[in-house]
């Protein structure tokens, strides 16, 4: 005997298709983004089958959420590393003696 309910990858694909209008009607510049989020989606398709919920569009949306919290936090430590870079080249630039004064006049 075959499965009589449908997988939850199946379920997320007729959830995008219901939404390709929507996508369509979307300027060019976030069409990406839409279907970067259904990637999202499909990251995390084994953990939402697992789930079985009633309405496969919340597991998808908790997945979209954990994959943006992720891109957070790689963003936040991109940036504590570039700020750690740019404090300490500001420290080295007021140490170092400046360049091209000889302490005389002429």
């Amino acid at each position: 005997m075959g499965r009589t309910n449908p997988t939850y990858r199946d379920a997320l694909r007729a959830i995008e298709e219901r939404w390709a209008e929507f996508r369509r009607a979307l300027r060019r510049r976030d069409q990406p983004r839409f279907d970067r989020l259904f990637e999202y989606a499909r990251e995390h398709a084994d953990a939402s089958g697992l789930l079985n919920h009633q309405n496969p569009l919340l597991p998808a949306l908790f997945s979209i959420d954990l994959e943006q919290e992720a891109r957070l936090d790689d963003h936040e430590e991109r940036l504590a590393e570039l700020e750690q870079q740019l404090s300490e080249t500001v420290v080295e630039q007021q140490q170092s003696p400046t360049e091209g004064t000889t302490g005389g006049s002429k």
